[in-house]
């Protein structure tokens, strides 16, 4: 973990991250995502704009998306957190990752982790969500690579995924 300097204030917080529980101290304007990458090691999040414009921080707070870099890390005690690592391994995002990849939804992979989330989090709440909804939910994430189509068609053939 990152030391917090002898003059810095911080607080100890205490947290689920990725269904573990994690107690620490952290600096009082640290962000969530910088305490997730820096101190814990979980790098899947990403800082992209640190202005929660781009999406590239999206982790997962008491089942609803958030902006990684809007959130600091004190705000996060007593929450549930899940991250890109922790949807992953617990195979929420199978039926997305395997429609990323055969649609070639994907490239430089920075805006993939917060893509993927959000992407989920609609599924989660419209199994069958048409190209213009799918647009909409993923307007607040950037993507500089694909020009979004092959995205969309990924959601898409994942909300028909009988892996869901």
């Amino acid at each position: 973990m990152t030391a917090i300097a002898n003059d810095e204030p911080g607080l100890e917080i205490e947290t689920v991250v990725n269904g573990a529980p994690v107690r620490a101290r952290v600096a009082v304007r640290q962000s969530l995502v910088d305490w997730l990458r820096d101190d814990l090691g979980l790098t899947g999040s990403h800082v992209g704009c640190e202005h929660g414009v781009c999406g590239a921080c999206t982790v997962v707070v008491d089942g609803v998306c958030v902006r990684g870099c809007l959130m600091l890390a004190v705000q996060a005690d007593g929450a549930s957190i899940e991250t890109i690592e922790g949807a992953s391994a617990s195979g929420r995002l199978a039926a997305l990752q395997e429609a990323f990849y055969t649609r070639a939804a994907l490239q430089c992979g920075f805006c993939t982790p917060g893509m993927l989330l959000t992407a989920a989090e609609l599924l989660a709440g419209d199994d069958k969500p048409d190209r213009e909804t799918i647009r909409e939910a993923l307007s607040g994430n950037y993507c500089r690579c694909t020009g979004y189509q092959a995205i969309i068609d990924a959601v898409e053939a994942a909300s028909t995924s009988e892996k869901r």
